[in-house]
């Protein structure tokens, strides 16, 4: 799609839609609801256990299969459906599976197996449509909106988490199911939203294109860019996408093996993705999403925000408003410092963050679960550092690291196989995420803050990785990220690179050169 793109109303309300009402806002408002379940007194009677004085609890098995099973629902089914039904369609599909999987928990009584067994199928749909939304966000954007567009897809997961908090801190004062049926059962709504929206979007164009339906591609194409069919943008764009969709599929159907394949550097796009997305997970924000509560008791956050008395709600509440106060500048500077610059400052200065937290943490605070009225001025002093230095790392993640390596795997595959690549990279993100969830209690219980330091030294290998592997694509359109990939150039040196103003032009030319001779 050469040249500036102009950006429809159109456009604009497809992103809003599909940005408040897909997954990664499912899945925030999911991280908090759970977070703030697990410690409501009627969840923990009906799923927790009953210790030797007579109390329930949730041990941390529980806890970990409760949080995790979430997470090892599917990004990869959606590769079977996205080409058999379209991006549209599988996202109708997905969204039922998810509301179905919301409305069995929500029905749950006394049964732990039904509860997980709903979280799990939620995760199937949710998984599902963490893969598809950025496939067809990457799609239909307008290269001129495309970054901020799936910058979106990152506010959408801690407004959802936001939301959740919020909710959370006026139904847990209620002395039974309703305490967290209410907020649990809400995610019921997001999931009718999206249902019901979809019908009202529009199918992606290369797709359409792909599928034969070349008519419906050219209004899709004037509807999203705010043009007439017969304009020369229109007509421009889907000639491109046209010969693009043609070579790629002149090879025959797409595998799993062909998203490694050297053609055109696939190999180095699919790993790039999936790392991006395993350094995300081990960026340490997600450890205080789930944790953050206990850990901010240890550090005295009584204290710390002048509250009357500690709450796990209200500190989770505070955490939730910072983290969407930091999303929102990466609307602007996705643009303005591209995709490189935007990880290699997250990295950085997170990994900064992380270390102050871990070594203060570490050295002055107070053992979890100490009483605030025991803590002594070392331990405050530290924890005013530590709660300082984690809420500025959740800021900073939400700004960078957050939103980046999604924009970054929606933009950097062919239509051949993105699918696949696209779904191998949202199946990364919810392994680790899987992995961090089920794991972190039981680290947590034998190194207490020290866990930071993990999180700090992938941060340090996350800066080296992106500065050597990780090319900028800021500006570029899908096909011209195709031709910088398959020139070679090295990441480092990709900062204002630009596509040769013949690459496409000459050879739509040549073809239709060729289809003139074949007709004759």
């Amino acid at each position: 799609m050469a040249g500036d793109v102009p950006t429809s109303r159109r456009a604009v309300l497809l992103a809003i839609f599909i940005a408040f009402g897909n997954k990664r806002f499912l899945f925030g408002y999911d991280m908090g609801v759970i977070s703030g379940c697990l410690i409501m007194p009627d969840f923990i009677r009906r799923f927790g256990q009953e210790g030797t004085d007579g109390q329930y609890y949730l041990s941390s098995s529980r806890q970990s299969i409760i949080v995790s099973l979430l997470s090892a629902g599917g990004a990869i089914a959606q590769a079977f459906t996205s080409d058999r039904m379209g991006r549209r369609g599988s996202i109708l599909f997905w969204s039922a599976i998810f509301t179905c999987g919301v409305a069995i928990q929500t029905g749950t009584t006394y049964s732990l197996v039904q509860l997980v067994i709903g979280r799990f199928i939620a995760g199937l749909g949710v998984g599902s449509l963490s893969a598809i939304v950025p496939l067809y966000n990457g799609e239909t954007a307008p290269k001129a909106i495309r970054g901020t567009i799936l910058v979106i897809y990152q506010v959408q997961i801690i407004s959802g988490i936001f939301l959740s908090y919020l909710l959370e801190l006026g139904s847990h004062t209620i002395n039974n199911s309703a305490s967290w049926r209410i907020p649990i059962g809400l995610q019921m709504v997001w999931g009718i939203i999206l249902l019901s929206g979809m019908f009202f979007l529009p199918e992606s164009p290369r797709h359409l294109l792909g599928t034969g339906r070349s008519d419906e591609a050219r209004k899709v194409v004037a509807e999203l860019n705010g043009v007439p069919e017969d304009s020369a943008l229109v007509i421009g764009i889907v000639e491109e996408l046209d010969f693009a969709i043609k070579a790629e599929n002149e090879g025959g159907k797409a595998t799993w093996l062909e998203c490694f394949s050297t053609r055109n550097a696939l190999w180095r796009r699919t790993i790039n993705g999936m790392m991006l997305q395993f350094i995300q997970q081990l960026n340490g924000q997600n450890f205080y999403y789930y944790y953050g509560d206990t850990f901010f008791q240890s550090a005295g956050a009584g204290q710390v925000l002048k509250l009357p008395a500690l709450s796990p709600y209200i500190i989770q509440t505070v955490l939730g408003a910072v983290s969407v106060a930091g999303t929102l500048p990466a609307l602007y500077f996705i643009e303005v410092w591209g995709r490189r610059k935007s990880l290699l400052l997250g990295a950085s200065l997170q990994a900064v963050c992380a270390i102050i937290v871990a070594l203060v943490g570490h050295f002055t605070l107070a053992s979890s679960g100490t009483p605030i009225s025991m803590l002594t001025a070392r331990n405050k002093s530290g924890g005013d550092v530590v709660i300082a230095f984690a809420v500025l790392q959740v800021f900073i993640y939400g700004t960078t690291w957050g939103p980046t390596p999604w924009v970054y795997l929606g933009e950097s595959f062919p239509l051949r196989v993105r699918p696949k690549s696209i779904a191998l990279g949202s199946a990364t993100n919810w392994f680790w995420n899987f992995m961090l969830s089920f794991f972190s209690p039981r680290i947590v219980a034998q190194i207490g803050p020290m866990i930071m330091l993990v999180f700090f030294c992938m941060l340090v290998f996350g800066y080296i990785y992106v500065y050597f592997a990780i090319p900028e694509t800021k500006g570029l359109t899908l096909e011209e990220v195709d031709e910088m990939y398959g020139s070679g150039i090295q990441p480092w040196r990709s900062v204002g690179w630009r596509p040769s103003e013949k690459h496409y032009h000459h050879e739509v030319h040549e073809k239709r050169e060729s289809d003139s001779v074949k007709g004759a």
